[in-house]
């Protein structure tokens, strides 16, 4: 690992001005950068620690629905997210291994965007808004490809809020050795139709569904989803599994999440 230096502000007015140094980095839990560093794939000259703002922590229910601060441990989403919204509280409660749950927050796993990560789907699906230190994002404006979004340079995750769905689940087929979502979908129903997200599929990371949508605004159940197909040719081929072995899972998760759901 590379020489740096470390500062962990309390505000996020402080945040923004540390990051604004040149080789300055954001650190919310560690979970990716941490390891990059230790190979020496990343050398920041700054570590920004983002756990030491309060206002960047807990769960509350606010103004467009379910308010979730960036710097909230994936444990504390799990524990406190469960009364509002028990599909995100599954879904938190479900990544990694107890370690990973207590360190790894909600928006530094936003904010990296990893394709095969369990809250993109979340997000996307929800419709929710990624607010930052600077501006409010809409879920689907925000991602924009294999871990890159739509935020810029200096601009941090500062919270996420969750419109609470009439129903949803969340159903993933692990990838066993890192608890990663080798395929993942998101399933909720709101008053004005459904929304799917899927990661861990996708070869430009995570989706939404459109057709499943629409057939699922439709009717409900997972019936409705046997006349379609998910194209391979947009899926990701590793070791693990083939394009067309994750195209079924897509299909297949999605009726499973729609199945738990109702």
């Amino acid at each position: 690992m590379h020489n740096f230096d470390f500062a962990k502000p309390s505000t996020i007015a402080d945040a923004t001005k540390a990051l604004a140094a040149d080789g300055a980095q954001a650190l919310s839990g560690g979970m990716t950068l941490i390891p990059t560093m230790k190979q020496r794939l990343a050398a920041p000259g700054v570590l920004v620690s983002l756990t030491g703002i309060a206002e960047m922590k807990g769960v509350c229910m606010g103004d467009g629905g379910l308010h979730i601060g960036a710097a909230t441990p994936h444990a504390v989403v799990a524990r406190e997210a469960r009364a509002h919204f028990p599909a995100l509280a599954a879904l938190a409660g479900g990544i990694g291994d107890p370690a990973v749950r207590s360190r790894g927050t909600i928006g530094g796993s936003v904010a990296n965007n990893d394709p095969a990560a369990c809250y993109p789907s979340a997000v996307l699906a929800s419709g929710a808004t990624v607010v930052t230190n600077k501006r409010k994002i809409a879920a689907d404006d925000y991602f924009r490809g294999l871990f890159s979004t739509a935020l810029e340079e200096g601009e941090f995750v500062t919270s996420v809020v969750f419109p609470i769905p009439q129903k949803a689940a969340y159903v993933k087929f692990n990838q066993p050795a890192s608890r990663f979502a080798l395929t993942g979908v998101f399933v909720a129903k709101f008053a004005n139709g459904v929304r799917v997200g899927v990661t861990g599929a996708g070869n430009d990371g995570v989706f939404r569904w459109a057709e499943a949508e629409r057939a699922l605004s439709a009717d409900f159940s997972a019936a409705a989803l046997s006349g379609l197909k998910v194209d391979a040719s947009g899926m990701n081929a590793d070791l693990h599994g083939s394009a067309e072995y994750r195209a079924n899972l897509v299909k297949v998760l999605t009726g499973r999440a729609v199945t738990a759901a109702g």
